[in-house]
């Protein structure tokens, strides 16, 4: 399967998803914002991943790639292929779909739980979650639901944390992706938005047991396999 990835910054890549797709066998290519890779044709791919960034969904009118970006996911999503998005990504296809992105009450960085929506069980994606599970977030914006998605799970600090749209579409707020070398690297480079608040954990906390990060990857491999399976 062809598998393209839209990635906003350096230091935010595909994570533990990378190494699951190239075992599975899977051709991976990317879009890079941060240095104007040209965006490819919808033909071109089977799947899209569209990735997590600082920036929101809305920059439409200052980051010139995010239109086009924009409309690269509309068409995916029309054409029926495989779409799925984390943080950022979950965020722009919100957007897409015509639901509002806007800014969260609260920031939510670091390990929390998610309970799983009673309506999840109307999906495939929804069996996977448990009924509560802790994951890792890094996000300070949220979204509406999407007109016609399936809300998958919620957390204590933000309603919309996953969403299922038709079939083939699945939004992610939080990263089942994080690696200790990823996480690592946001708090470097997103340190301005660490701090004392209710849902914000420390670098320290959030680094302090890896075998977090192994359990969530699992999750992001059931994902994974779950897409894949998709069939027209």
């Amino acid at each position: 399967m062809r598998v393209h990835h839209l990635r906003h910054v350096e230091f935010e890549n595909l994570g533990s998803i990378e190494s699951w797709l190239h075992s599975a066998g899977h051709a991976v290519t990317t879009t890079r914002m941060y240095a104007n890779d040209p965006f490819p044709s919808v033909d071109d791919f089977d799947w899209l991943i569209v990735m997590g960034g600082p920036m929101s969904a809305n920059d439409d009118t200052t980051l010139s790639w995010m239109g086009p970006e924009k409309a690269l996911i509309r068409k995916a999503i029309d054409a029926g292929k495989r779409v799925m998005g984390v943080c950022l990504g979950a965020q722009l296809i919100a957007s897409v779909l015509g639901a509002r992105v806007f800014k969260n009450q609260h920031r939510e960085i670091g390990w929390f739980e998610i309970q799983r929506s009673p309506e999840a069980n109307q999906h495939p994606f929804g069996a996977i979650f448990p009924e509560r599970t802790e994951v890792f977030h890094w996000h300070g914006d949220t979204f509406d639901l999407p007109q016609g998605a399936i809300r998958l799970a919620s957390s204590a600090a933000c309603l919309n944390q996953a969403f299922a749209y038709q079939k083939h579409v699945l939004g992610l707020q939080f990263h089942l992706e994080m690696t200790p070398p990823l996480a690592e690297q946001l708090t470097v480079h997103c340190c301005d938005e660490l701090g004392d608040a209710p849902y914000v954990n420390s670098p320290k906390t959030m680094l302090a047991e890896p075998s977090r990060f192994q359990r969530i990857n699992h999750v992001m491999e059931a994902v994974l396999r779950t897409m894949a399976d998709i069939r027209s």
